[in-house]
């Protein structure tokens, strides 16, 4: 029996681990960065382990380190989470070699399925060959074998651009996992992502614990997710179980695992099986009534699966929130998260809290929001009347596009595709802001101050406060009077530090209001109060290229210096933030006139890289 277990990884995945073990009886142990030593999952393990000398990213990524860890803070098991360490056979076998118990498959299972080309093999399929791909096979799409995430994943559609992609992706795959591999496979259209979650024992049960719709994706990572997938025939269905399974005792496999489908024309098509738990296992297990983590550990300790798996019941959607801004190319974003409170009746995986910091080190997914409900149609209602509900004070989060797409009618009728957010980001990131925020946020501020100090025996100009909101300015003007605030085309009924109700039309509406140093939270908008005398030094040159998150520089194009010419739309600088990549690119033809940024300087927000100067 397994008494005390070590989580490779951190965050939400850590945490949620956390809480099954303590509801097993067994201790836990933490491990953890520079970065992350006052982190959630640290505080709530029973300890927590330093890992020495590496540098916060790569951290997580040292399964040397990890299993001195486990073994100096008297661990017996290590369980992976998900991530890089969780499919790589290296780090399954060392952590056994040890003497620890390793809490997945056998690294002889992972190694099969690693490489995506070897999977295919394994199931009878091939890609295609890089150099004969013609203009009748496109589009393709360009793979890492190694890897998954949406790292060296890059979609083609005209032959010319081939060469560039498979160089890029060969990069960024290198990067990312340590192997340039990359492949070739035709890049279906408006197909859905369906997945099936797989269960294996020591004894040669297998599971196949129903279907994962995961179609909403951006950049190839997935945002929304819900079991069972609807719509699909039973047919189709009864297909997706028997490959699952296929794919499963193929490598005799053991544990939790996820064989992925892409649905196009009514049929499916095999992608690839990840040897893991997923990050969207929580939909599963609310509609089996399961503890997937808990399953796992009991298959490490050699107990038998039941021979009948356990029945499906209702429906179940899980949203991604990220710290990111889908209007600005789904940029991330850091700084406190001051607040994070979520109504009840809906699940909650995160790996952060009220004061904690959103770092640039690690990827921008702040939690997971999962509801089940009887129907699809309640499942979906709930969670996105729980995400609007949520309060999120700090960085920009995509909270706000979850809540349109799962009111979006593509979705609630179930008719979405893996090309849902190429069709309709524009229209879900544009959105008629609150007008009266920025009044309630300024008549918040003027409560309480001295009405001797504002009002005046005669009429005199209004008071006015500026505020910026999603790079807009937004002035507004209220007045002190006998009765109190007031401002024009509206009743202020009531105006106190963190609520203000104003009377619009005959409608009340109330307006909870936070304030955190210059940042004001009203509702769901964020605002940031401008002094009254802007700061001229801050303004930049036309033309400047400012980083659009803090990042490392990871590239710059080959042969750019100072004087070049350059054409718009044309790729730049690379910077690395939250494991992803990042183009920056010349707005305009014109002529490169500075270029500060360099490989390996580290940046923050807002930091000069270039300026292009139009021609």
């Amino acid at each position: 029996m397994i008494s005390t277990l070590l989580v490779a990884n951190r965050g939400e995945i850590a945490c949620r681990i956390f809480r099954t073990c303590a509801d097993l009886g067994i201790r836990t142990v933490a491990i953890h960065s520079d970065a992350d030593e006052g982190a959630l999952h640290t505080r709530v393990a029973d300890t927590a382990v330093r890992l020495p000398g590496a540098a916060p990213a790569d951290t997580y990524l040292r399964g040397d380190l990890i299993v001195k860890a486990a073994l100096a803070a008297g661990a017996d098991a290590v369980h992976p989470g998900y991530g890089f360490l969780s499919e790589n056979a290296g780090f399954a076998r060392a952590v056994r070699d040890a003497g620890l118990v390793w809490i997945g498959p056998p690294p002889e299972a992972i190694e099969a399925m690693a490489s995506k080309t070897r999977a295919k093999e394994l199931m009878g399929l091939a890609p295609l060959d890089a150099h004969d791909v013609t203009p009748a096979d496109l589009p393709v799409l360009v793979k890492a074998a190694a890897g998954g995430g949406g790292r060296g994943m890059r979609v083609v559609r005209d032959l010319a651009a081939l060469p560039g992609a498979l160089e890029d992706a060969r990069a960024e795959a290198a990067s990312a996992f340590g192997d340039g591999e990359v492949f070739v496979e035709p890049y279906l259209e408006n197909g859905r992502h369906v997945e099936v979650q797989v269960l294996a024992d020591t004894h040669g049960t297998v599971w196949t614990l129903g279907t994962r719709d995961c179609s909403l994706q951006r950049r190839h990572q997935k945002v929304i997710e819900e079991a069972p997938a609807p719509g699909l025939p039973p047919a189709l269905t009864e297909q997706l179980y028997a490959l699952a399974e296929r794919a499963t005792r193929a490598v005799s496999y053991e544990g939790a695992g996820t064989v992925e489908f892409l649905v196009a024309d009514g049929r499916a098509h095999f992608l690839e099986m990840n040897t893991r738990l997923q990050v969207e296992h929580p939909v599963t297990e609310a509609v089996f009534g399961l503890d997937l983590v808990a399953e796992q550990i009991r298959v490490a300790e050699g107990h038998a699966l039941p021979a009948a798996q356990p029945a499906p019941r209702g429906h179940a959607v899980e949203a991604r929130l990220y710290a990111e801004d889908p209007a600005r190319g789904w940029a991330p974003q850091t700084g406190t998260l001051h607040r994070f409170t979520v109504p009840g009746g809906v699940r909650l995986d995160t790996g952060c809290a009220d004061g904690d910091t959103i770092g640039v080190h690690y990827d921008p997914m702040l939690a997971k929001v999962i509801a089940h409900a009887p129907t699809r149609a309640e499942a979906v209602r709930r969670l996105a009347g729980a995400l609007e509900r949520t309060a999120l004070h700090g960085p920009v989060t995509n909270r706000d596009l979850l809540v349109r797409s799962l009111r979006h009618p593509e979705f609630t009728e179930a008719h979405m595709d893996t090309g849902f957010y190429d069709r309709h980001l524009t229209a879900l990131t544009e959105s008629a802001p609150d007008p009266y925020a920025p009044l309630a946020a300024a008549l918040a501020d003027a409560h309480g101050r001295s009405r001797f100090g504002g009002w005046r025996n005669v009429p005199s100009g209004p008071q006015v406060k500026r505020y910026e909101r999603a790079g807009e300015e937004h002035e507004v003007a209220y007045r002190h009077t006998r009765t109190g605030l007031a401002a024009d085309g509206v009743r202020v009924v009531r105006a106190a530090p963190h609520l203000v109700v104003l009377e619009v039309g005959g409608v009340q509406r109330k307006f909870e209001i936070a304030r955190y140093g210059d940042q004001v939270h009203v509702n769901g908008t964020a605002l940031t109060a401008l002094p009254r005398f802007p700061d001229p030094t801050t303004a930049h040159a036309p033309g400047s290229l400012l980083a659009p998150m803090p990042g490392t520089v990871v590239r710059i194009a080959e042969g750019l210096t100072e004087g070049a010419e350059v054409t718009a739309g044309q790729p730049l600088i690379w910077l690395e933030a939250m494991k992803m990549e990042h183009r920056v690119t010349a707005p305009t033809d014109g002529t490169l006139t500075s270029l500060p940024a360099a490989v390996g300087r580290q940046v923050e927000m807002g930091a000069l890289l270039a300026v292009v100067e139009t021609s």
